[in-house]
């Protein structure tokens, strides 16, 4: 299994910014791939805001390009997102996500627990 641990989050004032943090453990059966930052607010889907592969590649959402930034930490085993700029529209639960292959073939996805980013105007 993998166990993803968010941290961060709470409250900014718009045009501030937060840090949010995974912190995955895993078996040594499993490999990560692929981790990303979702979020999601009430009555709408949840919505990839940026991911990164196991090689370094990004992507973002268009409405945060330029503001967030997605990283990891392979000697910790974490994905950071670093939200600058913040907008009232950000204001979600942000949930990590890991995309992980066992035994080179099998492919899984985790989920953390959610972490709530409020963003005051």
């Amino acid at each position: 299994q993998v166990q993803l641990v968010e941290s961060g989050g709470g409250l900014a004032q718009a045009g501030g910014s937060l840090r949010l943090s995974c912190a995955a453990a895993f078996e040594n059966m499993f490999s990560i791939n692929f981790m990303a930052w979702y979020r999601q607010v009430p009555g709408k889907q949840r919505e990839v805001v940026a991911g990164i592969t196991s090689d370094g590649t990004t992507t973002y959402v268009d409405s945060v390009k330029g503001r967030f930034t997605i990283s990891t930490d392979s000697a910790e085993n974490t994905v950071n997102l670093q939200m600058k700029s913040l907008k009232p529209e950000d204001t979600a639960v942000y949930y990590c996500y890991a995309r992980a292959v066992r035994d080179k073939r099998y492919e899984f996805q985790f989920w953390g627990q959610g972490t709530q980013v409020t963003v005051s105007s």
